[in-house]
């Protein structure tokens, strides 16, 4: 009996195990390993090519005409190696690319018409060629339509770029794209986990969210992303959380229309003419009679515009009134308040003390009188 005992004590444990080894094989069917690459397509893999030939045309603007003619014979280098061919129509302001009985990649007429695309918006070529590698993609977006008025369009579309181009470069920086604004496009060229980004952060851009919000979460992911704890956890917690301020109200208008409360029922018919003659009587007068009503009507408007003239003349002969002249009296102060009881008591004492020396030769009165005498003679 202590067989069968044993055996169920194993087997529980057994299945954990092999529960364990489930999910293990799971997470790991999930995760891509580090540096794995698809195996490149090669004639080994479709050597009888292609059935149909498939071509795509897109048009140019006339300012990348003089670029196009000079890089043309490399563009039909790059994509001679894949065996399609590439036609340059000026007259019509055109480019072609078609594919050729030795084409044997299907993906690779598509790769030559996002070539020809980037081409046509201003990319340069030594980017442009990029496209034609496996692990690479690009993605031209139109920004043109996302904002209505234009000056607000340029200033957005400016604030992308960045003073001397720096916003777009750590764009660039961060995503391992190449990102090219050109009219009312965006043109990028990179692998798909960077267009992505790139795409959410030129819209984002475009409905006045400014690019640095979006730099600044992407620097931070890129810090999450080498440590490879957390890598399977939430990074809510560490990205930062910008919240969208409403700075000024909607404007109200000046004027405000009150909608009139519906009726089925049409509105009164206004009256004639006639009818407001009948109403006071004037249709039964003669003619001569509302000729005399009229002059009289013309006269006292006449006379009313005639007084109110002569009023508006005389206004500027009707001198302004003054003011009167009235001087500033300050209020008296404490400190400014004179003590007339001390005055009088200092010429009180004043006048007790006899001031100044007495004079040295006191002079007679009839010396006096003598002198004044002899002045006279």
């Amino acid at each position: 009996m202590a067989a069968p005992t044993e055996t169920t004590s194993e087997t529980p444990t057994n299945k954990k195990q092999k529960k364990s080894k489930n999910t293990v094989d799971e997470t790991e069917l999930l995760t891509v390993p580090d540096g794995w690459k698809e195996p490149k397509f090669t004639r080994e893999d479709n050597p009888k090519g292609l059935l149909e030939e498939s071509s795509f045309a897109t048009l140019f603007p006339k300012y990348r005409e003089a670029y196009l003619k000079e890089c043309w014979p490399l563009v039909q280098k790059a994509l001679g190696d894949v065996f399609i061919n590439a036609t340059l129509d000026l007259i019509e302001g055109s480019m072609t690319v078609h594919t050729t009985k030795k084409t044997y990649d299907p993906y690779a007429i598509l790769r030559a018409r996002d070539l020809i695309k980037l081409l046509a918006r201003s990319v340069p070529f030594e980017q442009a060629v990029r496209i034609l590698e496996d692990d690479m993609a690009c993605d031209i977006i139109k920004i043109g339509t996302l904002v209505r008025n234009r000056e607000r369009f340029v200033k957005r579309r400016q604030r992308l770029i960045g003073p001397k181009g720096s916003t777009l470069k750590a764009l660039e920086l961060l995503t391992n794209c190449y990102v090219m604004v050109q009219g009312n496009t965006v043109s990028a060229l990179g692998p798909y986990n960077g267009l992505k980004e790139v795409r959410k952060v030129v819209l984002e851009t475009m409905k006045n969210i400014h690019p640095i919000y979006n730099i600044k979460t992407l620097m931070i992911k890129r810090e999450l992303a080498n440590d490879p704890e957390l890598r399977t956890q939430s990074w809510e917690r560490f990205l930062p959380n910008f919240r969208h301020k409403s700075l000024s109200k909607r404007k109200k208008p000046k004027k405000k229309t009150v909608k009139k409360d519906y009726t089925p029922f049409p509105p009164p018919q206004p009256e004639s003419k006639i009818d407001k003659e009948l109403a006071t009587g004037e249709f039964f007068l003669r003619e001569s009679e509302k000729r005399r009503k009229k002059m009289t009507e013309i006269k006292v408007k006449q006379a009313e515009a005639l007084s109110k003239r002569q009023e508006q003349r005389k206004k500027d002969f009707i001198p302004p009134k003054e003011k009167p002249a009235m001087k500033k009296t300050k209020p008296a102060t404490t400190e400014n308040k004179i003590d007339i009881q001390a005055i009088k008591e200092k010429v009180k004492k004043a006048k007790s003390k006899k001031l100044g020396a007495p004079p040295v030769n006191p002079e007679t009165p009839s010396a006096k009188d003598g002198k004044r005498k002899k002045v006279k003679s």
